[in-house]
């Protein structure tokens, strides 16, 4: 864990430790931030743009000071859809509406609102975005292309695989693919000194060093240039702005890029002993970045909790070791951007499926399996649904089961009938009595005596909506037989008789 807050001894007061961490960070950064571009459809470069961005520009503001941002694989299903149905020009137009909605949230003082969110929806919605992920790259690990819809990826996987291992190309790519894979796994288990040099950066290399020495027949990242690959969006692009459905689009990169980053910074808060996580102003930090990515016309960005813990683990106590690792993607894309042309593309599918696999909770869905079943419900259905469907209505759906699963909780409602075989039969009601349990309710009522007088007592009550309101009374006065006193609603407060004996 991270020391406390920096005393005064000048401006820079772990200028060595935020050096150290700011290499580690970078060379963990590197790859994911190519291979988020390659697989979410866009030129390599964007996401180095989108890296440098999170370093450098929300890195250097309040918020949240040990979280990275960057481009995010949980982000990459959507990017790659909203490029599919608008055109990369649109996307610059998409990321910067995002992050101008975020700021307007953040000076509203919303930041905090968003920790109200399900944690089982924004897990659901990661695994079902990590399912996704896993099913796509496997396509591109065998140089194939993907289906577009989620379910299709996952169909047609046995078909594929198939084609795959008929052709010639394909068992090579393949290779480098799960070696890259191998290599995550493995990695962790390593001593630790060897550890020192980040898995995935390990992995790129060593599958562009066995392509290259094997001459294999594997494709390579397509290298355009930075200044070539940035594209602000221009006037065309704003006409997407015309197209309705954009919107639904727009509304899916703010949910989505501001719940990731807010949850990660509650998740990197664990991880240290410094200062919190101010909410309002992080989601400010997050708002400005994505605004200036938008205008470069480069990918969304949230907090990335891979880049975030291991920039805390390697003794980082400053914003000065995110802001040093921007500086570092900034060096690389203007001196060796010929150097990405070296990169199989399998290995940056391999990279990908590996943190797909880490976007499942597998331990978390089996926890909640055990103790709040409801909860592990909302996790699989928002999963599920954004493989059957897409990512924003699949999120949508979450949170509608995850509202509906609150307002079941919240509406408890108990009935206490007391019949001592002459007068009145007594009936309580206590709780919150809603729609939700209304069936319950009125089963109970109608099974008592019709020929027999009846109190129902209704004090008991903390809120009784309009519904059971007029359900209640429209039974009162069909329920007793003709001869029969009617039923009578009390609303005075009453105490139950207590038990005999």
């Amino acid at each position: 864990m991270s020391a406390a807050v920096p005393t005064p001894r000048g401006r820079f007061p772990f200028l060595r430790q935020d050096f150290a961490a700011s290499l580690v960070v970078f060379l963990v950064a590197l790859p994911l931030c190519v291979g988020v571009a390659v697989a979410s459809g866009v030129p390599a470069e964007l996401g180095l743009v989108t890296g440098i961005v999170g370093g450098i520009v929300t890195g250097l503001l309040p918020g949240s000071s040990l979280q990275v941002s960057g481009p995010a694989a949980g982000l990459t299903v959507l990017v790659f859809e909203a490029v599919r149905a608008f055109g990369l020009p649109a996307l610059g137009v998409l990321v910067l509406a995002a992050g101008l909605l975020q700021l307007t949230m953040g000076a509203l003082r919303l930041g905090r609102w968003f920790r109200a969110i399900s944690v089982s929806v924004v897990e659901g919605m990661l695994a079902g975005i990590g399912l996704v992920i896993i099913a796509g790259q496997l396509y591109a690990a065998a140089g194939l292309r993907a289906p577009a819809s989620g379910i299709d990826k996952i169909t047609g996987l046995p078909g594929a695989l198939l084609d795959a291992l008929a052709g010639t190309r394909a068992p090579a790519s393949l290779a480098i693919g799960a070696g890259t894979v191998a290599v995550l796994v493995l990695w962790p288990r390593l001593p630790r000194r060897a550890r020192a040099v980040p898995g995935a950066l390990v992995a790129v290399l060593l599958a562009a060093l066995v392509s290259r020495l094997l001459d294999l027949p594997v494709a390579t990242v397509q290298v355009r240039g930075l200044l070539d690959a940035v594209q602000p969006p221009g006037a065309a692009a704003f006409g997407a702005l015309a197209d309705p459905a954009i919107y639904g689009t727009i509304a899916a990169f703010t949910l989505i890029a501001s719940a990731e980053s807010l949850f990660s910074a509650a998740a990197v808060d664990r991880l240290h002993d410094g200062p919190r996580t101010r909410y309002d102003k992080e989601l400010l930090a997050q708002g400005a970045g994505n605004t200036v990515c938008g205008l470069l016309g480069a990918l969304p960005m949230t907090a990335v909790i891979v880049r975030s813990s291991a920039n805390v683990q390697a003794g980082a106590r400053t914003k000065t070791s995110r802001v040093l690792h921007g500086v570092w993607l900034l060096v690389f894309a203007a001196l060796l951007p010929s150097a990405l042309a070296l990169i199989p593309l399998p290995a940056l599918a391999g990279i990908l499926v590996h943190a797909g696999w880490k976007l499942i909770p597998f331990r978390r869905l089996a926890s909640l399996w055990r103790g709040h079943r409801g909860e592990a419900v909302i996790l699989v259905a928002t999963a599920v649904s954004i493989v059957l469907v897409n990512m924003f209505e699949g999120v949508l759906i979450g949170l509608a089961l995850s509202v509906a699963k609150t307002a079941w909780d919240a509406s408890h409602v108990r009935l206490e009938v007391v019949d001592k075989g002459a007068g009145p039969v007594q009936a309580y009601l206590s709780g919150n009595a809603t729609f939700l349990r209304l069936p319950r309710i009125l089963d109970s009522l109608e099974a008592l005596p019709q020929d027999r007088p009846v109190e129902l007592h209704l004090a008991g009550l903390h809120h009784l909506d309009h519904a059971c309101r007029l359900a209640l009374e429209t039974w009162a006065e069909r329920h007793s037989a003709a001869g029969t006193e009617p039923v009578k609603l009390s609303t005075k407060p009453a105490r139950l008789p207590a038990p005999p004996g």
